[in-house]
């Protein structure tokens, strides 16, 4: 039976794959990133001088020509990674080398890979982060017989939300660093340390309240700072400050790191990782529900903005802060820089979390001067607009006026990616403009009474398409949630669109195929991973047992539990190939077939009611650590308390 808080020990997950307990060819120390480089040398925007061609909005019609420069130079580094990743799936009868070869020189037949980490707080952090450790060939065990190494280093795209955006967020703003050199973290380093909450601050030597009135005292100064700078503060940026002191290694979580930052550090610069996103929705003030028409917006290295016919736009992300009007920064205005402060993007693509500090605050015994700084806050926003996160000015104010509509507002009002139900990233990666072949959508939703998820985020995707917001985006047919359920397609990694003529009809005449979706959900391997979105604290020993979880989910148990987990790697390597295959006219070899067989959504649907609702047993098996469940029922209640005090508010929950 289920437990959200049984845990099992790091020691006791040799039964299942390899522990995570080292890097193949780096060193153990994260390193640190060499490029916070915000103007003010703080958290603040600040004035710099405007490039001879002033900063605009463009149309959203392609990618950005930067983003165009990048993906020839990414895409043909993907080619070696590709080939070593298709030769270890040992697909019977295929020749990998042969294949891509004969096809590297038009790279648009070659597989184009995205992966999407779903939002989820900590455990979409965690669970992510096994998934991710299991795709990197550089983790030690990854490229075992069945492991899924390379995945990662032959990905084009790799897109997170909210919890998940944390995890992309961390990796890229420490230098591209494994999940184990991130789990482990370095002498004196706060990264990763989740056994004391955020709103505690890091551990340090001496007494706990001075050290979180320290921590306060700094985050406090630091929001201050943007205010002087003349600019309006909101609760995601006291949020997305302590957020960093967890995730950038970094001297007080990085205050100068800026998310554009990432387009001008060696590594991503030269095409060697792929391309990080992190997604919100737009939300006008006072609204309270976000409903599926509402604007997705992205955040890439270059650019900040949006691909649905709302907005159809994208700024460039280094001069967010800047008065931007019709799409232009007027001759007599200022260029800004330092906006896009690397937490405060991370915290607006998860500003839910903004209320769960909210009611966790006061138990933590945050300083006074916060808690009434806080306050003024709520009482000059409203209750409705906690979680929200403040763009002013609107980087989009009167730009595209019949269409946008935010286009006469002059601030611009974010929250978390996951609040109109979508809460994995896919909406970035389904844009025919990116043309993907195969997303691995690793899903963390706590969709379920339990914190399973049932597919509600792929169901959301889905039913946008066919709506006139999606702009000619496709996406295969997904079923209901009784379906993934009954048919147990959230107890297994599915595959959907196998079938390239079933997805929704209102895409571009003769558009791309949609991307074949590897949907991999979280399970209960060898660890309780479905932890409540709500917990703020974890020992390390639940940290490590719930990313190897996560490992062991990715790789199906390294091949141990029956149901085709041994050509697990085989099949994912035919996920891969199979929208090239068609592309190419070649001839998908028997054992791809077999594996479609078996992990393809076979199109029948079972949506009786789930009798007793969903309780799912460990795949495996579970140790219990020494905290077990009952001593930590309270706590669970606590947080039921928590969720039903949200829903009761009018808001949406998904993670």
């Amino acid at each position: 039976m289920y437990s959200s808080f049984s845990l099992l020990s790091l020691a006791s997950l040799a039964l299942a794959s390899p522990s995570l307990v080292s890097v193949s060819s780096e060193v153990g120390d994260v390193i640190r990133r060499a490029l916070p480089d915000s103007p003010s040398g703080g958290y603040a925007p600040a004035e710099v001088k405007c490039p001879s061609t002033r900063p605009t909005v463009r149309s959203a019609k392609n990618v950005s020509q930067q983003e165009s420069d990048w993906l020839r130079t990414r895409r043909g580094n993907t080619v070696q990674p590709m080939i070593d990743f298709l030769r270890g799936a040992n697909i019977p009868g295929f020749d990998a080398q042969t294949y891509i070869n004969n096809h590297r020189q038009n790279l648009t037949e070659l597989p184009n890979v995205g992966i999407a980490l779903s939002g989820g707080g900590y455990r979409a952090l965690m669970n992510g982060a096994g998934f991710v450790a299991a795709a990197d060939s550089r983790v030690a065990g990854s490229t075992d017989q069945h492991g899924i190494g390379g995945l990662l280093q032959s990905a084009t795209y790799l897109a997170g939300l909210s919890g998940g955006g944390w995890l992309v967020g961390s990796i890229y703003a420490n230098n591209f660093s494994t999940v184990p050199q991130l789990r482990d973290g370095s002498a004196g380093s706060d990264l990763w340390q989740f056994s004391r909450s955020i709103l505690k601050g890091p551990k340090e030597n001496g007494i706990s309240i001075l050290n979180t009135a320290s921590y306060w005292d700094d985050v406090h100064d630091a929001v201050d700072a943007k205010r002087d700078a003349g600019y309006e503060a909101s609760i995601t940026d006291y949020w997305g400050r302590t957020l960093s002191y967890q995730l950038i290694n970094a001297k007080d979580g990085g205050p100068s790191y800026t998310f554009s930052s990432i387009s001008r550090s060696p590594g991503f610069n030269d095409g060697n990782q792929p391309l990080p996103i992190l997604v919100a929705d737009g939300r006008l003030p006072n609204e309270k529900v976000v409903a599926l028409n509402s604007t997705v917006y992205e955040f890439n290295p270059w650019e900040m903005g949006s691909f649905d016919p709302s907005v159809f736009g994208f700024v460039p992300l280094q001069y967010l802060g800047s008065n931007f009007s019709a799409g232009s920064i007027p001759d007599n205005e200022r260029c800004m820089s330092g906006f896009d402060q690397y937490g405060y993007v991370m915290g607006t693509s998860s500003s839910l979390f903004n209320q769960i500090a909210l009611r966790n605050i006061s138990s933590e015994k945050v300083p006074s001067f916060v808690t009434n700084a806080i306050e003024g806050l709520i009482e000059r926003i409203g209750q409705a607009n906690d979680d929200i996160a403040v763009y002013h000015p609107n980087p989009f104010y009167r730009y595209n006026t019949k269409t946008n509509p935010s286009a006469e507002e002059t601030t611009l009002t974010l929250v978390d990616g996951g609040e109109d139900l979508q809460n994995m990233p896919l909406h970035p990666l389904i844009q025919p403009e990116r043309g993907l072949d195969v997303i691995f959508a690793v899903d963390s939703s706590a969709d379920t009474d339990n914190n399973f998820p049932n597919g509600t985020a792929l169901r959301a995707t889905y039913d946008r398409t066919a709506e006139p917001i999606s702009n000619g985006t496709r996406f295969p047919v997904v079923p209901d949630a009784e379906t993934f359920i009954n048919k147990g397609l959230n107890q297994r990694p599915t595959f959907f669109g196998c079938d390239p003529k079933n997805y929704t009809t209102g895409g571009r005449a003769n558009g791309p195929l949609p991307p074949l979706i590897v949907y991999v959900p979280l399970m209960a391997y060898t660890a309780w991973g479905n932890v409540s979105t709500f917990t703020m604290s974890y020992s390390d020993a639940d940290r490590n047992a719930i990313i190897q979880n996560g490992f062991n989910v990715a790789t199906m148990g390294n091949g141990t539990t029956g149901d085709m987990s041994t050509q697990w790697r085989t099949c994912i390597g035919c996920a891969v190939l199979q929208r090239s295959m068609l592309k190419t006219n070649t001839t998908i070899p028997a054992a791809c077939q077999e594996c479609f067989q078996s992990h393809c959504w076979d199109g029948t649907t079972d949506s009786r009611p789930i009798a007793g609702g969903y309780q799912p047993n460990a795949v495996i098996g579970i140790q219990e650590t020494s905290a077990g469940v009952s001593s930590r029922a309270g706590d669970f209640n606590k947080v039921l308390g928590l969720v039903s005090a949200v829903v009761a508010s009018g808001l949406v929950l998904v993670i």
